[in-house]
C-alpha cells in the first residue's frame, strides 16, 4: 500500500488541508474501520477495485465519486482489488463552501458526489481517468474547485464566521466561552450551534471531543506516553474518561488499539 499527501495552492489553502493518493497492488480482500476525524472528504476511485461499508444491518458498495460526511462513530469498510484513489480533505468548516446542501445531511454515510453537485462531478471523474500524472490530475482538481469557490462567494461570510467560532472552541470549550462567543459575533448560543451544525454537520461539542480524540490518537500511535499522560495533554479530566470516549469512537480501548493497528490506520500517521 501506498499513501502520499500533496497540500494545495496558496489559494486553496484555507479551505482544503490536503490532497492525497492511496494506491493497493494487491488484490487482497481486507476489512478495517474508519474513525472520526473532523473532516468531510471527497474520494474519486481510479482503479479497478471496489470498496464498501457497513450500514445499517449490511454492507453497501460504495460509489465511484464518494462524498464522505461527518462520520461520529466507527465505520467499518471492506475492500476488493486493486486501487487508485485521489482524495480530497477539506477543513473541518471548508466543505460547505463547495456543496449546496447543509452538511449535516451527509453525516455518517458516504454519498454519491454526482447526486450533490449533478453531472459535472462525472466530467471530472472521467477527465481523471484520461490523465497521466499525480500532479496534473490535482491540477484538475485545483481548477474545478477554484471554479466552484468562485461560485459559491457569497457564502464567504457565514463560513468565515463558523471558522472564527471553531478556532474559538479549540481555545475553549466551555460552555461559558460558548456563550461569550456566541455574544462577541452578535448571536444566540441557539443560533450558533444551528449554524455550526449547518456548515460542519456537527455541534461545538462534538466538534471538541472528535479534536481531543484526534490529537490522542496521533500521540497513541507514537507508543512513547503513559495513557494517563496523553489523557491529560488532550485535556480530558482522568484516564477513565480519554478512554471512553476513545471506545465511543473506535470501538476499542487505546490497548487494544495500539495491538490491533490496521493497514489504512498505520499509513494515516506515516
Amino acid at each position: 500500500m501506498e499513501f502520499k499527501q500533496f497540500l494545495p495552492s496558496a489559494t486553496l489553502k484555507p479551505y482544503i488541508r490536503h490532497y492525497y493518493v492511496f494506491k493497493s497492488d494487491t488484490d487482497a480482500v481486507f476489512e478495517d474501520v474508519v474513525f472520526p476525524s473532523g473532516d468531510m472528504e471527497v474520494i474519486f476511485n481510479l482503479g479497478n477495485g471496489s470498496w464498501e461499508y457497513l450500514l445499517d444491518d449490511g454492507f453497501k458498495k460504495t460509489p465511484k465519486i464518494e462524498l464522505w460526511g461527518q462520520i461520529t462513530k466507527p465505520l467499518s469498510i471492506r475492500s476488493t482489488g486493486k486501487h487508485v484513489m485521489l482524495g480530497i480533505k477539506f477543513y473541518t468548516h471548508s466543505a460547505s463552501y463547495f456543496f449546496n446542501d447543509q452538511m449535516g445531511v451527509f453525516n455518517d454515510n458516504i454519498t454519491d458526489l454526482q447526486d450533490v453537485i449533478g453531472g459535472v462531478a462525472q466530467t471530472l471523474h472521467q477527465r481523471l481517468l484520461e490523465t497521466d500524472g499525480e500532479q496534473n490530475r490535482i491540477d484538475l482538481l485545483e481548477t474545478f474547485l477554484l471554479k466552484r469557490l468562485i461560485i459559491h462567494e457569497k457564502k464567504s461570510f457565514h463560513i468565515n464566521k463558523v471558522a472564527d467560532i471553531l478556532d474559538s472552541i479549540l481555545k475553549d470549550s466551555s460552555g461559558s466561552n460558548i456563550t461569550n462567543i456566541a455574544s462577541r459575533h452578535n448571536i444566540t448560543t441557539r443560533y450558533l450551534q444551528r449554524l455550526l451544525h449547518q456548515h460542519t454537520g456537527l455541534s461545538p461539542k462534538s466538534y471538541d471531543k472528535i479534536n481531543r480524540f484526534q490529537q490522542s490518537l496521533k500521540m497513541i500511535s507514537k507508543n512513547d506516553q503513559p495513557f494517563t499522560s496523553i489523557a491529560y495533554a488532550c485535556g480530558y479530566f482522568d484516564q477513565s474518561h480519554f478512554i471512553r470516549d476513545f471506545k465511543s469512537f473506535t470501538g476499542l480501548t487505546p490497548s487494544s488499539y495500539l495491538d490491533n493497528l490496521t493497514p489504512v490506520n498505520q499509513l494515516l500517521f506515516l
